[in-house]
This record gives structure tokens, C-alpha cells and sequence, in this order.
């Protein structure tokens, strides 16, 4: 039996007429694919992409937090109209940008003030009870964040082993959480 791979068979031969074949194939799927959209879509080649409406930028606030010779770093952010007022507020998760190990994280909710300067207006997980924020989303109304905390100082600082979720919800006039986080560690971090 012969290989597939003998050049002595004249159909494994890749000729210039093959490759040009394979070509045209490939820019006639790609042409297809520019003119066929989704019904409603809007958007055309070259539209710039959209931006983020509303909410005050998480990158001009100076964070309630001791970093040392480090800045703070905002790992994530979301925006969402908690109270129903028509304007966005910003939720941002900020950590001390220490270039290594996993620092604590804060998670704040910023608003805009009469003067156009952006405040915290809230501090929803505070850096001291030593909580990581994986994940923060926002919208109709609810945030939530998964967070990530460790039992006990042995721990890995690499692996958490404490995992849970918050969700906070406008209530009464106020911002309530709706489901408790992991406990903090009880060491300092």
C-alpha cells in the first residue's frame, strides 16, 4: 500500500490551480458573508463601535485606599441606573496596583456630582474584609459581583478557597444587598 503522502499519485499533487480554486472559494463565502446581516442590524463596516453612555468614568476618582508607592488600579467596572433616576452610576472594582500577589479589592459605587467631578458615593465591599471581585455585571436595576476570599492565612494566596456572590438592588431609597458575600477572613491581609 502507498502512502497518501507519495508524490508519485497525481491527485496528491497541490497544483497553482488548486490553490487559486481554494481562493476563490474562500472570497466568495467571505463576499456572502459582508452582504448577509442579521435582520435590524444597523451597523455598517467602518461604524465606529459604541460607547459606553452615561455613567461617570471610573478613572478619575481618587479611591479611599492606601496604596503605598503603588497606584490603584479599576480591574472592573459596569454601569447601570440603580435608583431609577434616569442617570447612570458606575460600580468599579479598584485593587492597589502592586505589580504582584492578588491585593484586596474595594467595590465602589461612583456618581456624579453637581459639578461634574466624580465622588464614591458608597463603599459596597470594603478592601479590609480582604474580598477579591472575579467578576462584576450590572443591569435592570441589580449589580452583582462573585467574589473570592481565603479561610485562613495558610491558604494559597494563588487559590482562594472562599466563593460567593452579592447582588445589591435600590430599595426603600437605598442600595440593600440582596444576597450575602463569603465571610471575610478572620486575619488581616
Amino acid at each position: 500500500m502507498q502512502s497518501p503522502a507519495d508524490p508519485g499519485l497525481p491527485h496528491t499533487r497541490a497544483r497553482a490551480v488548486h490553490w487559486l480554486a481554494t481562493a476563490a472559494a474562500v472570497a466568495a463565502v467571505a463576499a456572502v458573508a459582508a452582504l448577509v446581516q442579521p435582520e435590524g442590524a444597523t451597523a455598517r463596516p467602518g461604524d465606529p463601535l459604541p460607547q459606553a453612555t452615561g455613567g461617570p468614568d471610573p478613572r478619575t476618582v481618587d479611591y479611599p485606599l492606601e496604596c503605598g508607592p503603588h497606584g490603584a488600579a479599576v480591574t472592573h467596572s459596569a454601569q447601570v441606573d440603580l435608583d431609577g433616576d434616569g442617570r447612570t452610576e458606575t460600580v468599579a472594582a479598584v485593587r492597589c496596583d502592586a505589580g504582584g500577589g492578588t491585593p484586596p479589592h474595594g467595590l465602589y459605587l461612583l456618581t456624579a456630582r453637581a459639578d461634574g467631578a466624580v465622588a464614591v458615593a458608597e463603599t459596597l465591599v470594603d478592601p479590609a474584609e480582604g474580598m477579591i471581585v472575579e467578576e462584576l455585571t450590572a443591569g435592570d436595576g441589580e449589580l452583582r459581583a462573585v467574589l473570592l476570599a481565603y479561610s485562613s492565612p495558610d491558604v494559597p494566596r494563588s487559590h482562594p478557597d472562599l466563593h460567593g456572590e452579592a447582588t445589591w438592588n435600590w430599595r426603600d431609597g437605598r442600595l440593600v444587598v440582596d444576597q450575602a458575600a463569603p465571610p471575610a477572613p478572620p486575619f488581616a491581609t
